[in-house]
This record gives C-alpha cells, sequence and structure tokens, in this order.
C-alpha cells in the first residue's frame, strides 16, 4: 500500500464523520427554509460543521493548556539544571544533563511533547475538513453520506447567485469574475488578520517576563509577522467553501485564547495581573483577603504591645517599697 492509500484508509472514518455533519447541518437549513443548492446554505453548513468539531476539541484544548502550565512551573528547576553543564561537551556531561532531566520530568509528572501531542491529534481532523470540502466543490462523492447529487449541488453552488463556491482567487483570474476576487480579497484580509490578532494576544499580553527575554520569544516574534503573510499568498489559492472554514476555525480560535487569556493566564504576564486587579475590584481575590484581614489583626492586637506606662516620682516610687 502506498502512502497516500494508507492516509486515506485512517482519515476514512474522520472523513465519514466529517461529511455526516455537513450533510446534517445542510439538512437542517434547507428545513429551515433555505434553498439547499443555494451557497448560502452550503456555507452555514461548513460554519456548523466547524463549530461543532471545535467544540468537541475542547477537553483537548484544556489538556493542552495544563500541559503548558506544568512546563512552565519546572523551567526554573530545567534552568538550573542547563546552567550546571552549560559549557561542558564532553559525553559524561551530556548523560548526566539527559539522566537529571528526565528525573525532573518523572518527578513533576511532566512531559514537554505533552504540549504539542493535541495539536498533533488535531491535525487529521482539519486535513479530513479541508479534504472533504476540496473534494466536494469538485463534485466527487465522498466516502459517507455526501453522495454524488449533494457532492454536485456543494460544487455548483454559488454565494450571492454570482459567486460559485468550488473557485479560487487565482481562478477567477482566469476567467475574470469580479465577484470572487472581491469576496476572496475581503476573506483573505479577514483569515490573516484574526490569526495575527490571536498571535499577537498570546505574545503581547499572556507571556511572563522571562519568556519575553528568551531567544525563542524573539523567533516567534519574527514569526508573528511573517506566518500571516504566507497564509495571505497561499489563501488566494484556497476555493470560497474552503476559505469559510479557515475563516471559522480562526475566529474561533481567537475568541477561544481570549476567554483563555482573560481566565486562565499565564503566571505573571500582563493578562494574569489584569485578573487579579479585577478580582481584587469584586472582592474576590483570595490572597487579598488574607492580608486584609492579617493587616486587622494587627491593628487590633498594637494597643496591647504598645501600651505607654505612667512616669513614676521618687516620693511615690520610695512609698511602694517602704508598702513591700
Amino acid at each position: 500500500m502506498d502512502i497516500p492509500g494508507f492516509i486515506s484508509t485512517i482519515l476514512w472514518p474522520i472523513k465519514w464523520v466529517v461529511e455526516l455533519l455537513l450533510v446534517a447541518f445542510h439538512g437542517f437549513w434547507s428545513w429551515v427554509g433555505l434553498d439547499p443548492a443555494a451557497g448560502i446554505t452550503w456555507v452555514l453548513a461548513i460554519v456548523g460543521m466547524v463549530l461543532v468539531i471545535r467544540a468537541a476539541l475542547i477537553p483537548v484544548f484544556v489538556r493542552q493548556i495544563k500541559s503548558q502550565r506544568k512546563m512552565l512551573e519546572v523551567a526554573p528547576q530545567l534552568k538550573k539544571i542547563q546552567d550546571k553543564y552549560k559549557g561542558k561537551k564532553d559525553q559524561y556531561s551530556r548523560e548526566a544533563m539527559s539522566r537529571e532531566t528526565m528525573e525532573l520530568y518523572k518527578r513533576t509528572g511532566t512531559n514537554p511533547l505533552s504540549s504539542c501531542l493535541p495539536l498533533l491529534l488535531q491535525m487529521p481532523i482539519f486535513f479530513s475538513l479541508f479534504s472533504v470540502l476540496n473534494d466536494a466543490q469538485k463534485g466527487n462523492a465522498g466516502v459517507g453520506p455526501l453522495n454524488e447529487q449533494l457532492a454536485q449541488q456543494f460544487g455548483a453552488a454559488k454565494l450571492f447567485g454570482i459567486a460559485p463556491l468550488h473557485e479560487s482567487f487565482q481562478q477567477a483570474t482566469q476567467t475574470g469574475d469580479v465577484a470572487v476576487m472581491v469576496i476572496a480579497v475581503v476573506m483573505v484580509v479577514l483569515m490573516t488578520g484574526s490569526q495575527f490578532i490571536t498571535q499577537l494576544q498570546i505574545m503581547s499580553r499572556n507571556q511572563s517576563p522571562e519568556a519575553k527575554n528568551s531567544p525563542m520569544f524573539r523567533q516567534q516574534r519574527i514569526l508573528l509577522y511573517i506566518l500571516p503573510l504566507v497564509f495571505a499568498f497561499s489563501g488566494f489559492s484556497f476555493p470560497l467553501g474552503v476559505m469559510f472554514y479557515w475563516l471559522t476555525s480562526n475566529l474561533w480560535t481567537m475568541g477561544q485564547q481570549f476567554l483563555v487569556i482573560r481566565n486562565m493566564p499565564t503566571p505573571g504576564s500582563e493578562a494574569a495581573k489584569a485578573r487579579e486587579i479585577r478580582l481584587a475590584k469584586k472582592g474576590k481575590l483570595e490572597v487579598a483577603g488574607a492580608a486584609d484581614s492579617s493587616i486587622n489583626h494587627v491593628v487590633m492586637e498594637a494597643p496591647k504591645t504598645t501600651q505607654r506606662q505612667q512616669p513614676v516620682n521618687k516620693n511615690r516610687a520610695k512609698k511602694q517599697g517602704e508598702k513591700k
């Protein structure tokens, strides 16, 4: 079996579920009263399909966040190990550094690959989404509920009755379809803009001061401006239907990251400080409440320990001595 056939076999069940959701949402909007052959009906079906799949991946995303938090907690200990063997390139030192690093991961229950695993699990799903939409727009029947009739209907659908969903910006330049070119440009701007904002809010508000001073942060900041440009140029080759998938997914990611940064920020980051201020104003910050109570306790106890003693003159002191 060749590699493409092997990959197709692995993705078969995922593509079947994707087609089921696409056809189910198309049937729902058709039942509501939209034209089954209209482009807007298929666009709404794509949007609904993406939302359901991304919602199902929320537990995976939460696990990724927890893994990243654990790696941040062990980062200072990991740096101590690296500093301990800094400049030592002999075989014994490399083995000792590797051994101590693995012991640290085992003791703290962390794994550097665990934060990447959720992303790897999402890749087959997103690739299946792209494959199903791309094949359907060519009129090819899918592996499941998306039969040939629905696929041809999808391939012939036009947005607003003027822009075929199967056409891309590049194809429109050859056919002279101005409507497709205008919609494609707007979609590319929205796609790249949403991706840029998502990455910008992570790097500017959800990074600790230590992370911002690291070489990796500087590399990520360069990619922050390069990747949207690469994505923008490649987006012009996507059919409109696939672009709606990417845009919906990007908007979901942007909103999801906003909620995570607001409610589960990285410790020490600007977002974490802003969250503490919000909680303090609402009286929900436990640390601030404990501090206030301890201050009140000190104030209440202070008069007992700092009470001023009245001075005693010599005659009174002498009388007190005779009584004793």
